[in-house]
């Protein structure tokens, strides 16, 4: 891999923080399974049918419209971007959004030699500019990546504004990528950009981030029937059938599991209101975040991945993200930034004392820089 991830370097190797503000995705979800008897050796080179049935009345689309992966939706967006980057090489162009999650601009650059960027800015409320894109964009585009609700702000792009882009999509004939896990938080307040339009269309997705169901590593997707067709036949050809296991896992916890992984996501609801009281209490600001667990706030310090590595978290055992891992333009060069990202995932929301760790963070922010330096 020729474009590695800084952001994933430095997840991997922070070590356990009594404070963990990293993860944007649910934790502590167990359920008891029954599944029966399962004949183990079955497999199906299309997905299980009745996963796929399910999947596709969840999203509102048609079974052959769905595409089923045991990758989680990072693994399905590095197979879609391959994927597309082979079928036109003559569109060696791509752009992706800015702020970004790092590791999905890597996974770009990794096979559209010429990557641009569409900024999402601040005082606009981080929406989706289609002039900006219509001016960004070339002949030679045949991809532009987006997340909904954005991330890292939690900006939702509504229907009108999607149709916008995708009206860009056509006027240059290129695909439009959208990976919605965190729309699966609150999935009917977040259109598909494949309901918007099916032509150009494509949505990844996975339940790790809303639901807690990490290890199930299950990866949806949206997209014509064409490409679905392709994305089964690169299965096929690479890791060969997926996890019928998996599928069937899916299959309960859409069915008999539905009650036990909402109630999950709903306690987090909770943790929510009270994290946003403690952002004003300690008069922090933050974009408003209506569906996921994450926050991008704005700290009265220059250089947070600095203060983060060399104070908060030796010191304090806080760990926020550093809000430079979003910034990054297309090479590697650490930005300075006030902004960090909080992520209630890994915080309790039947035991935790979130006061306690916001006083902290206070007192992280005041102590800094170290009187001795």
């Amino acid at each position: 891999m020729k474009h590695h991830s800084a952001y994933l370097d430095w997840f991997g190797h922070v070590e356990k923080a009594k404070y963990d503000f990293r993860s944007s995705g649910l934790a502590r979800f167990s359920y008891r399974l029954n599944l029966g008897d399962v004949d183990l050796s079955v497999s199906y080179s299309r997905g299980n049918p009745e996963t796929a049935r399910l999947l596709a009345q969840r999203y509102g689309v048609k079974p052959e419209n769905v595409f089923i992966s045991s990758e989680g939706a990072s693994g399905q967006n590095a197979r879609i971007i391959r994927i597309l980057a082979e079928r036109n090489r003559k569109k060696n162009e791509a752009i992706v959004e800015y702020p970004t999650y790092e590791p999905l601009l890597r996974q770009v650059q990794e096979h559209f030699p010429k990557v641009r960027r569409l900024e999402r800015r601040p005082e606009k409320s981080y929406g989706l500019d289609s002039d900006e894109l219509r001016k960004t964009a070339s002949p030679d585009t045949g991809l532009l990546v987006l997340t909904n609700p954005h991330a890292p702000s939690g900006a939702i792009s509504g229907r009108d504004e999607l149709e916008a882009i995708c009206e860009v999509a056509d006027e240059f004939g290129f695909f439009v990528l959208c990976d919605e896990i965190y729309a699966e938080f609150e999935r009917d307040a977040v259109p598909t950009v494949f309901s918007v339009d099916p032509n150009h269309g494509i949505v990844t997705s996975s339940f790790t981030k809303a639901y807690g169901l990490g290890g199930l590593k299950l990866g949806t997707a949206l997209a014509d029937e064409e490409l679905v067709g392709e994305l089964y036949s690169d299965v096929l050809y690479t890791i060969g059938n997926s996890s019928n296991l998996v599928e069937l896992v899916a299959a309960e916890l859409l069915t008999k599991g539905r009650e036990s992984i909402e109630e999950h996501k709903e306690k987090w609801v909770r943790l929510k209101r009270e994290t946003e009281e403690l952002l004003r209490q300690k008069g922090l600001e933050y974009f408003p975040n209506r569906v996921s667990v994450t926050y991008w706030v704005k700290l009265p310090i220059e250089d947070t991945y600095k203060w983060i590595n060399d104070h908060a978290l030796p010191a304090y055992g806080l760990a926020p993200v550093p809000g430079t891992f979003f910034l990054f333009k297309n090479g590697y060069e650490i930005a300075k930034s006030k902004l960090i990202r909080l992520g209630l995932g890994n915080i309790d929301p039947d035991g935790s004392d979130l006061a306690e760790a916001f006083d902290v963070l206070e007192k992280a922010i005041k102590t800094w820089p170290p009187k001795h330096r």
